[in-house]
């Protein structure tokens, strides 16, 4: 009897770690302002399914928003994703540079993240992907990334928001918020990293670009 209760109070204390953990990626670097601000795909998921989760997660980063945005601008449409490569882009590296072939984002543009649905360059952009089906349910994502100056620096604030139908759809999105928070940190901090060491060069020494559009990115 002593074993059992051992044993479960050690399982709910681990189960009440593991939640304490995705609460903290589910908003990681944010601040209490950032957590509450109103961006434009909040609308998006209005009238939709119970079955809903909003992450929002932020960095600061040591150079201005001129410098950070091509990195933003060109984020899934053919530079890769700044994360755990071998996870999310078929062990692709990502571009460390301002890929030359990638146009500006225009609104209705479609890349690997979605639609863009709302754009102000230098400042915001808004993905909307109104269904992507997988395990029994349709799953809708809005991804809203916001760029503020922030001293000399810039301010980065990347907001997830997604509904999910269908008898599995909370388990989806719970699956989905747990691999989510692993990889958006790190692309947040790829992000960073890139801004602050490379700024906005145009080429990179060790990958020469072939033009091939899936050198970078894993389009699948």
């Amino acid at each position: 009897m002593k074993k059992v209760l051992v044993g479960a109070a050690f399982l709910g204390a681990s189960l009440v770690g593991v939640s304490c953990l995705i609460r903290r990626g589910m908003r990681w670097g944010s601040t209490a302002a950032e957590l509450a601000m109103t961006l434009p795909g909040d609308e998006y998921l209005e009238d939709g399914p119970a079955t809903r989760t909003v992450m929002t997660r932020a960095i600061s980063i040591s150079a201005p928003p001129e410098v950070v945005w091509p990195w933003l601008a060109q984020l899934g449409r053919g530079a890769g994703w700044y994360s755990y490569d071998l996870l999310d882009n078929g062990g692709k590296p990502s571009a460390r540079h301002i890929v030359a072939w990638i146009p500006p984002p225009r609104v209705g543009d479609a890349a690997a993240i979605g639609w863009l649905r709302n754009l102000q360059p230098g400042r915001s952009l808004t993905w909307w992907l109104p269904g992507d089906e997988a395990y029994g349910t349709t799953m809708r994502m809005v991804t809203d990334v916001r760029l503020d100056p922030e001293g000399t620096g810039s301010r980065l604030v990347i907001r997830i928001s997604g509904d999910a139908t269908g008898t599995v759809g909370v388990l989806v999105l719970r699956g989905f918020v747990i691999v989510d928070s692993i990889m958006a940190i790190r692309q947040l901090q790829g992000i960073k990293a890139r801004a602050e060491t490379f700024g906005i060069r145009t080429s990179d020494p060790s990958t020469p670009e072939t033009r091939a559009r899936d050198q970078f990115q894993l389009y699948e």
